[in-house]
């Protein structure tokens, strides 16, 4: 019986790990319906900074706001890669580091210096790893992210971007499109691009005091609240990811669960009927 020993422990060790990624499962299917209720409470307030935005925007204005100042050439970019603390998420991390990766050597080949600022332990491990230096690195951001946290994160950009030191910052996050299709983008947040398409909606706006210090507020607002967007859907993407990826591994316990269960029956069986083959031999020669 060593081998229906064997298996038996097998079996229990399967059936300990089913419970686990079941429970997985439950928790990031909870977590993903509230990150996804993020998600869609900031779109209609990005939309109508969009909106507004795009409305005040003109080359005249443009001339004169340092965050819509387009340089000739990229001679110095940072690149935010948004990644997760925690992994059992599938490809989630893989795909955003591939994706930052791709937009690095992208920059770099045009002759531009790259600072890579990496938010999650996996991104920052990963560049560890490879021996890149990070220019910052952020673990304290948690599922739940803030508007303080995106604030935290691009407003020290921003005042390099004024500056001259930065001359264009991108954000390589997750988007959340639905809980099976979470693809990594390239969002870029410096210069300030108006949305495309925000004007096609004709209102009437009332100015107050004057379109200069409407855009003084806005532009720094605007890329805070893209900022923002990128970190709760990521956060809702990376709850997806686990959840799918979790499911599947529920699934593929089972299926080796079944596999095993059928085995052992199967060894005990030839075991049973060998024992009574040499009991009925053991009578037939006395």
């Amino acid at each position: 019986m060593a081998k229906g020993r064997e298996l038996k422990g097998r079996i229990k060790s399967v059936e300990n790990t089913r419970k686990i990624t079941r429970t997985m499962e439950m928790v990031a299917t909870s977590k993903m319906k509230r990150a996804q209720d993020r998600v869609v409470a900031a779109r209609p307030y990005a939309a109508a900074l969009g909106e507004v935005l795009s409305r005040l925007n003109s080359p005249e204005l443009a001339e004169r706001f340092p965050l819509l100042r387009r340089p000739a050439r990229v001679r110095r970019a940072a690149v935010i890669l948004m990644t997760s603390n925690r992994g059992l998420a599938g490809g989630f991390n893989a795909n955003l580091i591939k994706e930052a990766r791709a937009r690095v050597a992208e920059l770099e080949a045009a002759g531009a210096r790259v600072d890579v600022h990496v938010v999650g332990r996996k991104g920052i491990g990963y560049f560890r790893y490879v021996g890149r230096q990070l220019a910052a690195e952020r673990t304290d951001i948690t599922d739940r992210p803030t508007a303080e946290d995106a604030a935290s994160l691009v407003d020290a950009l921003m005042a390099a971007f004024v500056a001259g030191d930065v001359d264009a910052v991108y954000v390589v996050h997750a988007k959340f499109n639905s809980a099976l299709s979470t693809p990594p983008a390239t969002l870029q947040v410096l210069p300030v691009e108006p949305p495309a398409g925000a004007q096609t909606r004709q209102r009437d706006y009332i100015l107050a005091p004057s379109p200069e210090a409407i855009l003084t507020e806005l532009l720094p607002l605007y890329v805070r609240n893209t900022v923002y967007r990128a970190l709760v859907e990521t956060a809702a993407a990376e709850q997806g990811a686990r959840r799918t990826a979790m499911k599947s591994a529920t699934d593929n316990a089972g299926e080796i669960l079944n596999l095993l269960k059928r085995t052992y029956n199967r060894a005990r069986q030839a075991q049973i009927t060998q024992e009574i083959a040499e009991i009925v031999g053991g009578a037939a020669a006395l």
